[in-house]
């Protein structure tokens, strides 16, 4: 499958989307300081990205142009269609709404308040938002999208969300508690992600010791743990480049599941995406993909797996 990040060089066609992304997102009114960042960090990459953006700046004065001036139109002249829907028009709104609805139970608007788990937090990330803090004297943490955590004397509490962890050499243990586990560190790099009831502590270099009341394990450079409230898994290699992807603005999937794929890009967008394809959920995707432009990675799934969209309100897109 074809993905942003692929090793070839992009097509003219494929970094004119990736230029409308940003350019819907310059002008959404929204723009975060980390964005803008990004922005200039995929504006810089090559003279052909420059050349994207500055024919989809000129595409966009054309559309406002011709927008302004439908705006203008006697108000006459507007149709108005369907004003007596037909019932199959309605039963359709009516499934839209309740989806609408399920979500929102499940998944609460973010942002507009805390998760009880998640009171008293120092610090929190927004949606798409990456944060680095210094803590403890030279102690660097990358606080993820959505993320939330609470400082300790000796470190952190992650209440949800992902973090990075960057050690100087020979200083005091730096620990994130998580879940039912402590991770310890004394150098080097790991980081940590608590989503959904689950841990996952990944060693990038140095050493970490993990703690669990189902047993400890002590990794080394490129392993990883995995655990829950009840049990800790068996270590296993890792390649840390794809692990800490996230750092420099992509995601990166080897052989996962099309639903785990969906769900993580979920984090990083306003919305939600609900996957009502069961026979699609275990299909396999590898892939690399710009955090800046997922909203092209969507696309590209849904057409690798041939999959109907529909948007409805509050951001949720049903693909089935």
């Amino acid at each position: 499958m074809k993905t942003v990040g692929d090793a070839r060089p992009l097509s003219t066609p494929r970094l004119q989307k990736q230029a409308w992304v940003w350019l819907r997102l310059l002008h959404s009114g929204e723009v975060k300081p980390w964005d803008a960042q990004a922005f200039q960090r995929w504006l810089a990459a090559s003279p052909a990205h420059q050349a994207a953006f500055t024919e989809a700046k000129l595409r966009w004065q054309v559309l406002e142009q011709a927008s302004t001036g439908l705006a203008r139109a006697p108000a006459g002249s507007a149709v108005i269609a369907a004003r007596h829907p037909r019932r199959r028009a309605f039963l359709g709104a009516a499934m839209g709404v309740a989806a609408v609805a399920g979500v929102a139970v499940v998944y609460p608007p973010a942002g507009l308040w805390p998760a009880p788990d998640e009171w008293g937090a120092d610090d929190r990330t927004a949606t798409g938002e990456q944060r680095t803090l210094a803590l403890e004297g030279r102690v660097s943490v990358t606080l993820n999208t959505r993320t939330t955590i609470r400082r300790q004397a000796d470190g952190i509490d992650l209440l949800s969300g992902e973090v990075a962890v960057d050690l100087p050499d020979e200083r005091r243990p730096f620990i994130v508690a998580a879940g039912a586990g402590r991770s310890q560190g004394a150098s080097g790099h790991f980081e940590v992600r608590h989503l959904a009831q689950r841990v996952c502590v990944s060693c990038i270099d140095g050493s970490v010791r993990v703690a669990h009341p189902g047993g400890t394990r002590l990794l080394q450079a490129r392993q990883q743990v995995v655990y829950d409230a009840r049990s800790i898994g068996a270590s296993v290699a890792i390649e840390p480049a794809n692990v800490s992807a996230w750092r420099g603005g992509e995601l990166v999937f080897r052989q996962a599941l099309l639903a785990d794929v969906l769900d993580e890009i979920d984090r990083y967008r306003p919305g939600r995406i609900v996957l009502m394809n069961a026979a699609a959920r275990t299909r396999p995707v590898s892939g690399t993909f710009f955090i800046a432009s997922l909203d092209e990675a969507i696309t590209q799934l849904q057409h690798t797996f041939d999959l109907r969209a529909r948007a409805l309100p509050g951001g949720v897109l049903i693909l089935s």
